[in-house]
């Protein structure tokens, strides 16, 4: 490729993917301001089935659909570098790709959105069934939900962590992107609340204050917010960051990775892919891990409901054993012996 040319950047065209590649672009532009850098949008398999009638709550969609066109557009040199939510890309990329950066990791934890109580009590205690929306107090935590609560998810992540909170919930699946489904909750009676990722969020701008109001544009009226810290809700393998994906033969994009990567975030979302790889699932399995950067040392801690009731782990390495600590935890997970 002529270093003419621009550079191009794939991504999808939900507003998050667009949010996280205008970051990744920005960063492209600041870091090497002499070349041309551009986006390209590719809608993905996974954005049809989102929206297409076919694609209803209750089916999941399997793995790599939101990462399939973008890869084959770096294989057929039609773009460069693809950006992704790391947490789609799955494990296993195509022969002749690579994960060649990853960002600076964003705030991990998880938020639980539901409707505030409304002004008139008459409407915040209904039984689940009745037409009238309910609402609860700020500082709502998933223990005190009430028996039947309704919290909508299609992480089976997090809804296998949410019921070991509180087994008496409801925890059907929801589909759109962000604002769709806090508009969900808003309006649909037979929602009481939703999951979503905290980074997601705040890089779409929206921010929760202290008091748990949500703060941003085009925010449903009578939403609280409050955010799980991770003992509660572990998060899913590399949530909060952003993957760079490139050919794994381009010297070019390899150098531009480098100075794109964030060294601890990467060894972290090693383990952690290492992890989720030797468990044998995709971002739609039953399992979560967390890797963190302590000193000179990798610490990590891992879940799984693959097996049945919920089994946790928890072990530090060396940083340059990344892959090691991964397959450790899965291996006590799975009942294995090393």
């Amino acid at each position: 490729m002529p270093s003419s040319s621009p550079i191009i950047l794939a991504t999808r065209g939900s507003a998050l993917a667009l949010a996280q590649a205008n970051m990744v672009l920005a960063q492209c532009r600041a870091a090497f301001p002499k070349l041309s850098f551009e986006l390209k949008i590719i809608k993905t398999t996974g954005d049809k089935l989102q929206t297409a009638s076919l694609a209803q709550e209750g089916h999941t969609l399997p793995k790599g659909l939101f990462t399939k066109e973008l890869e084959v557009a770096l294989l057929k040199h039609r773009a460069d570098l693809a950006v992704h939510s790391l947490k789609d890309l799955p494990t296993e990329l195509p022969a002749g790709l690579t994960l060649g950066a990853v960002g600076k990791r964003a705030d991990v934890r998880d938020v639980l959105i539901y409707r505030a109580a409304a002004a008139d009590k008459e409407t915040s205690g209904r039984t689940p069934g009745q037409s009238t929306r309910r609402g609860f107090k700020p500082g709502l935590a998933v223990k005190d939900l009430p028996a039947g609560a309704v919290v909508a998810t299609s992480s089976t992540r997090r809804k296998a962590q949410l019921l070991t909170l509180n087994p008496s919930l409801k925890v059907p699946d929801i589909r759109g992107n962000v604002a769709t489904r806090m508009q969900k909750v808003a309006e649909r009676t037979e929602l009481d609340a939703t999951m979503l990722a905290l980074a997601g969020m705040n890089r779409l701008n929206f921010h929760i204050t202290p008091e748990g109001r949500i703060e941003g544009d085009a925010v449903p009226d009578g939403l609280l917010a409050v955010v799980l810290d991770t003992d509660e809700m572990l998060p899913c393998v590399g949530q909060g960051a952003v993957g760079i994906e490139v050919r794994a033969d381009d010297e070019r994009m390899a150098a531009i990775c480098k100075r794109l990567n964030h060294l601890n975030t990467l060894q972290c979302v090693v383990a952690e892919r290492a992890f989720l790889a030797a468990m044998g699932g995709g971002c739609q399995s039953p399992v979560a891990a967390y890797a963190e950067v302590v000193g000179s040392r990798l610490e990590m801690r891992a879940l799984s409901f693959t097996h049945g009731p919920v089994r946790r782990a928890q072990a530090k390495r060396p940083i340059k054993e990344a892959v090691e600590l991964g397959q450790q935890l899965a291996t006590e997970l799975k009942g294995e012996t090393r």
